[in-house]
């Protein structure tokens, strides 16, 4: 039981809620009773977890020395001399073997096009482009978009602008906190990202500050645009804007008061703040539509 709590640590299992981004066209697509765009989203959902633990696989076979040296990363198992690289190798090789079968016999080969171009994205940032300084936050908000994309493949949704900019916009602001969390890291004599050489903490502020204004601005005219009424049949959706400007103010108080931005996903999963924020972003977002189309329905 020991050795698969290490390949499930290796796999970075918690990192999965980043893949919810591929349901989010069959949840705004309104196809969760397609049993078929489920079944195919779900295939999706696994195959790009898969794909992404063989990807966390290689950067820790990459970055062993550095992560040794690191006060949290040296407790990684290949880190930490748990597991060996040969071990690590054949459990990469098994993940990503796994997601190219799943994808070649159950997916579109589009799907395949778009997980290719994933993984190429994630091994670029691994060997080069994590140590450039906005092109590494650039390259992370492309990773969410190619799921979304992904999504509306497999649920046979089309992907508008909207949801991709707003996407694009979010992940920005959200790697823009993970680097701030990474420059209070050096700033206490720990091992640090080259790519930090181009941030410091007032860039840092004022990006995330100029993301969180323009997705906010991005989120209302999306809900105010004449497209997005006519599909989800309501003119009142702007008023779910509550919760993202809620949201938003959450993660910067996490960010700049708690100083514990370090790790996004597990914000998401610890802090039940921004758990009920989003619940209720989600809940007014469908509520509003659902009485809309009642509403209609009974004049």
């Amino acid at each position: 039981m020991r050795r698969i709590g290490l390949y499930v640590q290796l796999a970075r299992v918690h990192q999965y809620v980043k893949n919810g981004f591929v349901c989010l066209p069959l949840l705004f697509g309104y196809k969760l009773g397609d049993v078929q765009a489920l079944e195919q989203t779900g295939l999706a959902f696994l195959v790009f977890c898969l794909t992404a633990s063989s990807v966390y696989v290689i950067n820790d076979l990459w970055d062993v020395e550095e992560d040794r040296q690191h006060p949290v990363k040296r407790h990684r198992p290949l880190a930490a001399g748990e597991l060996l690289p040969a071990q690590a190798a054949r459990f990469m090789v098994l993940l990503l073997a796994t997601a190219v079968v799943l994808t070649v016999v159950f997916l579109p080969i589009i799907f395949l096009v778009i997980l290719c171009s994933y993984l190429v994205l994630n091994l670029a940032y691994t060997f080069l482009l994590k140590h450039l300084a906005v092109v590494d936050v650039v390259c992370i908000a492309i990773g969410f978009v190619l799921r979304v994309y992904a999504g509306g493949v497999t649920a046979g949704v089309p992907i508008s602008h909207w949801i991709v900019a707003l996407t694009f916009l979010l992940a920005l602001f959200l790697a823009f906190g993970k680097r701030r969390d990474d420059l209070l890291q050096a700033d206490g004599g720990n091992n640090a990202r080259k790519s930090l050489d181009g941030y410091n903490l007032e860039f840092v502020g004022l990006a995330m500050g100029v993301m969180a204004a323009v997705i906010i601005v991005a989120y209302l005219l999306y809900t105010l645009s004449p497209g997005t009424m006519a599909k989800h049949g309501s003119d009142q959706l702007y008023l779910s804007a509550f919760w993202v400007i809620l949201g938003l103010l959450r993660y910067f108080q996490i960010t700049v008061v708690e100083e514990r931005s370090g790790s996004p996903t597990k914000i998401l999963i610890q802090d039940a703040f921004l758990q009920v924020t989003i619940i209720l972003w989600f809940l007014s977002f469908f509520l509003l539509h659902y009485f809309a189309i009642r509403a209609e329905g009974g004049v």
